[in-house]
Parts: C-alpha cells; structure tokens; sequence
C-alpha cells in the first residue's frame, strides 16, 4: 500500500476527533490522536477480516453441503468419500463472491500493516503536513468548499464529506506531491468506505467545481 494512500486515511480518522479549532491544536494533541488513530484503523481492520473469516466458512459449508447433497453422492455408501460435483450457475456466482471477499481481506491485510507500523516516518511526515497546512489555510479551504456546494450551507454537510474535501484540497492546493486525479479518485473511495454511494459523488462534484476554479493542474 502506498504511503500517501495510508496517510490519507488516517488523516480522515484524525480529523473526525477535532472538537474544537484546529488552531487550538498542539503538536502532543496531534501525536496522541495520531496514535488513536492508528489504533482505530488497525482495530477495523481486525474487524473486517474476522467478518472476512466467517463469510469465507460460510461460503466452505455451502460448497460442502452441495456436494454432499448431489444425487451422486447421496447415492453413494456413507462411507465413501464425496465425489466432485459439477458447478451450477449459483455455485459460480458463490464462487465470485469468495473471491471478492479474499480481495477485501487483502486490502484490511494491508491496511493493517501499515498501520501497526506506529505510522512510519513518510506516512506520519505526510499527516502532518497536511495538518499545518490545515491550521494555516483552514478558513480559506472551508470557504472554497462553501464557494463550490451551491445550494448548500457549509454547517449542514456531513462532517467527514467536508473532512475527505478538505484533505483533498490540501493536497491539491497546497502540497502538490501527488497527481490530481489520484487525490480526487482516493477521496471518492474514502467517501464510498466511510459514507455513502451519494456522498462519493457528491465529493467528486464540489472537488471537480474546486479545480476548474481555482485552475489547478
């Protein structure tokens, strides 16, 4: 996994516990919410592979009584092994399923080492940037974001689609590291995993309006 990629999702973690300004903020608030974070995303990840776990014995159970339940197999002495079986159409879509479950378990595999690395040094140089550029912009960036949701009032937004547009805006605006499309396109997975369908494309929408004026490239 890449470390801005890590980076990014931890600083949306790390944003969702800012109760107050973000001036008010010390550099020892930041650190130990920081680590709050890592221990949050590294507890989800547990999580979501223990879910991963169960659905994949599920998934063993169902394979298993299919076989077991075929007319060849049942017609067969109880002491005698099952014989493969052929796949019915739901088998395979069973099948497909499995595999996107391993794939979700691979990404919380890698997720999760990323994080009980305590945030390495380019993840954490990373977060932190985009924290001090947060404390020193916040005003500009919330009226960007204001300037391009017409229609709506900042206070209203949801916090964390407010939290994913601004960790893009930084990154776009301010630290210029990484390719613009890549922070758009992460910032919409971050919107898909953490809030809705709806929210993904609205993120995408106010972040689009937000290049076209502010003419970044």
């Amino acid at each position: 996994m890449q470390a801005r990629r890590a980076a990014r999702e931890l600083a949306l973690i790390l944003f969702s516990q800012f109760d107050r300004k973000i001036t008010e903020y010390t550099t020892k608030d930041v650190d130990e919410m920081l680590l709050k974070s890592v221990r949050i995303l590294t507890n989800n990840s547990s999580e979501s592979l223990q879910l991963t776990v169960g659905k994949l014995l599920e998934m063993k159970e169902y394979v298993d009584e299919v076989e077991t339940n075929h007319p060849d197999n049942l017609s067969r002495p109880i002491e005698v092994s099952n014989i493969p079986v052929p796949l019915t159409s739901d088998f395979s879509g069973r099948i497909e399923e499995m595999l996107n479950i391993a794939e979700k378990a691979m990404l919380a595999l890698e997720i999760a080492e990323m994080a009980t690395l305590e945030c390495q040094s380019d993840v954490k140089d990373y977060i932190k940037k985009i924290v001090d550029k947060y404390k020193t912009y916040n005003k500009d960036i919330d009226t960007l974001i204001q300037e391009c949701a017409i229609g709506w009032d900042l206070s209203r937004l949801v916090k964390i689609d407010k939290d994913i547009m601004r960790i893009a805006i930084i990154e776009m605006a301010y630290i210029k590291e990484a390719p613009m499309k890549v922070v758009i396109d992460e910032a919409i997975e971050l919107a898909k995993k953490y809030s809705t369908e709806d929210s993904a494309s609205f993120v995408n929408g106010i972040l689009a309006k937000v290049v076209r004026k502010e003419e970044l490239k």
